[in-house]
């Protein structure tokens, strides 16, 4: 079985060896009838643990439950591809499903039925927009698909659209907003809203996984998805243990997930396009229709996989030299990292209390107080 990246910085921070994880390859064969969703399953379990891989939205995600017995671990297993299974069909932004023949509906101005779990992220979406103050914006699908990025093939080596498109696709200013949610029955006030919703997919996803899991009674679980975490645990059990990847590099800092807690990072170091000129990471700037270029990644934890996620977007846009902090506080985000193009670090205060490990310290730039009670007003965004 090869070791994918995630996988590598989970052996690290949680101290397994490649060998271990080869040792348990042996066994995982043996388990992989499951499905053709469930890459790997059941791995020997340190402390009753068992573990299953699937493929979703692109992604890797890595499911660990402690506290139960290999059967009820099967079982939550199956419930859990069932999950994944329809979501995969309902989000995916380019693939045919629900979210893709809601984007024709409004193209062609049509009201649309859309399935419950569609219509709740939506509704999540258009709250993350207004309070991102338009940095995370799920409507500029049609820019996300003219820079090539509705692909799982990286790097995107196609050439990128000219400025007369981007010019055009911009001066129709779509937003989340512009929807009309009323029910299931949806349709949009502008027509040229294409959604695409890769910026709070996953971490709605890993929040609907962890409820199934609560829901069947497992006792504490750990959801990993590319990279981007979410847990539950009683609190006398040992905790789940995260890293935060170093765009330059191996690991930058460790951090152990609190009860209900949710680590999300957006870089510019997995998906992104590259020509002879340049290399552009795949987060579009709705504001300049073009990828972002000023910061290498941002980490964010939450309470809620959907929140996280959509902040680490939003702050990626948002920005270095505390342009970013605003949008944090107005996303109820106390705890960020950002890491800058030069490597350096900005982070609140809050995150450098929770952060372990040696090294990332010397490269502070700048650390940010806990938030002070009141929202702050949407700033203007950046110049580039």
């Amino acid at each position: 079985m090869a070791i994918t990246a995630v996988s590598f910085v989970l052996m690290k921070i949680a101290n397994i060896s490649p060998a271990r994880l080869r040792r348990r390859s042996s066994f995982v064969v043996r388990c992989w009838g499951l499905s053709l969703l469930l890459l790997t399953a059941c791995g020997r379990p340190p402390a009753n643990e068992h573990e299953a891989t699937y493929f979703v939205f692109g992604t890797l995600v890595e499911v660990k439950l402690r506290g139960v017995d290999e059967t009820a671990a099967y079982a939550a297993f199956g419930r859990l591809q069932t999950l994944f299974t329809g979501l995969h069909s309902e989000w995916h932004p380019w693939e045919p499903g629900a979210l893709t023949y809601l984007n024709r509906a409004i193209a062609a101005d049509e009201d649309f039925r859309a399935p419950p779990r569609l219509v709740d992220l939506l509704e999540k979406s258009v709250k993350m927009e207004k309070a991102s103050c338009g940095r995370f914006n799920p409507a500029i699908g049609a820019l996300i698909e003219a820079w090539g990025f509705h692909t799982s093939d990286y790097p995107v080596r196609t050439p990128p659209p000219d400025e007369a498109t981007i010019e055009r696709l911009l001066a129709a200013r779509p937003r989340a907003a512009d929807l009309r949610l009323g029910g299931r029955r949806i349709n949009s006030a502008n027509r040229a809203v294409q959604l695409d919703l890769s910026g709070i997919a996953k971490g709605a996803a890993v929040d609907l996984a962890l409820a199934e899991l609560r829901h069947l009674e497992v006792p504490a679980a750990l959801v990993n998805a590319g990279g981007d975490l979410a847990a539950y645990r009683p609190v006398p059990d040992e905790p789940w243990r995260a890293a935060i990847r170093d765009p330059q590099g191996g690991l930058l800092a460790g951090l152990e997930l609190e009860p209900g807690e949710a680590l999300f990072t957006s870089g510019n170091y997995e998906r992104y396009r590259e020509d002879a000129a340049e290399r552009r990471p795949h987060i579009i700037d709705p504001a300049t229709g073009k990828p972002v270029a000023h910061l290498a990644s941002a980490s964010v934890l939450a309470g809620q996989g959907w929140r996280a996620d959509a902040a680490a977007t939003a702050l990626m846009v948002a920005g270095p030299d505390g342009a970013w902090l605003p949008i944090a506080r107005r996303m109820g985000i106390k705890e960020a990292l950002i890491v800058r193009e030069d490597g350096r670090l900005e982070l609140t205060a809050a995150m450098r209390d929770r952060l372990l490990g040696d090294g990332w310290q010397k490269r502070v730039a700048a650390v940010y107080p806990d938030a002070p009670g009141t929202i702050p007003l949407c700033p203007a965004p950046p110049v580039q």
